[in-house]
């Protein structure tokens, strides 16, 4: 069967097709000349160098925001799993007050945030029979204290939007890792976010899926060896519609994700691809890679989780088959580095 090939740019030239899995699929390059020559210092300089460290005798503490989130849930069954990698100090999260009080009985953090405050005292009623009570703040302000918890050395931002903006602010300020998973918090504020954590010393590492991947391959890059970074799309909910039928869709239509289960909004932004137009700016921020050396590709089966094209022109990317982000999350570093975990086949 015949594919057809869209090959069309956002100021109306053409590329060259990527043929991912035995189809030609849609790849789009986002072409922003204007704004790449000045901007904040990057949080990789489009190499990733990792740095010596000295061997742990014990579990790196860690503080989760956004808990009860997709990519919360999946980083706490990390840390349950393993034990003696890491430990959970604090945790942030929306309304889902039970299964908070879940994560609070399996995990016992010290401080405990809720943003809803009307939901405080339904928490304390679930937990209320455990011998260890943690400190349980609430609101925006809990978060912050969440994230610079004395104790912890390293945050997972997984707060959807523009509110994880101020714990991660908080958390840098406080000499914390970022392991961030919350885009806006560069896109809303990266021009002042990179240049505090250069300040502090503190290393941003990718945990989302596209991001984490494009970090994972560009390890051992010698100096201008990165030509320019793929990122892999899906493609949404609505990647198969002609487009005389968009105005039909409906909101449960479009908060259907047809690979993965996320929360509405970013299911939402998937389906109109501003998602990936998001990361496009992410990576930037990220790798220090100019708007022009950054594509995106339609890539439905969501195997290839982002792709890197180096000085020689070879294509290094990050596979994997697991439905899940745990792969991803599971390369969150005790340090700068990956640790491999085992995270069960799809």
């Amino acid at each position: 069967m015949a594919h057809k090939t869209m090959r069309q740019t956002c100021n109306g030239q053409s590329t060259r097709p990527m043929r991912v899995s035995g189809k030609v699929q849609r790849c789009c390059s986002v072409h922003v000349s204007a704004l790449q020559n000045s901007g904040p210092p990057p949080a990789w300089d489009r190499r990733v160098v990792v740095p010596e460290v000295e061997p742990r005798d014990k579990p790196k503490p860690f503080s989760v925001l956004g808990s009860t989130g997709s990519i919360g849930t999946q980083t706490l069954d990390i840390i349950a799993e393993y034990p003696d990698k890491f430990q959970l100090v604090a945790l942030a999260a929306g309304s889902n007050v039970e299964l908070l009080a879940k994560q609070i009985r399996q995990l016992k953090p010290k401080m405990v945030a809720i943003r809803n405050s009307s939901k405080l005292q339904q928490l304390k009623e679930l937990i209320k029979d455990i011998d260890q009570q943690p400190e349980i703040l609430v609101g925006d302000e809990g978060a912050v204290e969440v994230a610079r918890h004395p104790d912890s050395e390293a945050v997972v931002t997984g707060i959807v939007g523009c509110a994880g903006l101020l714990p991660t602010v908080a958390a840098i300020k406080a000499g914390k890792d970022i392991c961030l998973a919350n885009k806006e918090t560069l896109i809303a504020g990266g021009p002042f976010v990179l240049p505090l954590a250069q300040q502090y010393g503190v290393h941003i590492l990718p945990a989302d899926s596209e991001h984490s991947a494009i970090f994972q391959v560009m390890q051992g890059l010698p100096e201008g060896g990165l030509r320019r970074i793929i990122l892999t799309a899906s493609g949404g909910a609505f990647r198969d519609w002609p487009v005389e039928k968009l105005s039909e869709v409906t909101v449960e239509q479009a908060i259907t994700h047809p690979n993965w289960s996320m929360g509405k909004k970013i299911t939402i932004d998937s389906a109109t691809l501003m998602n990936k137009g998001l990361e496009v700016i992410e990576a930037h921020y990220l790798y220090g890679v100019d708007y022009d050396n950054i594509e995106i590709v339609i890539h439905p089966q969501s195997i290839i989780h982002s792709m890197i094209e180096t000085a020689d022109s070879s294509v290094l990317a990050q596979v994997s088959s697991n439905p899940l982000l745990s792969c991803v999350i599971g390369s969150i570093p005790i340090e700068p580095s990956c640790t491999l975990v085992n995270v069960n086949p799809a």
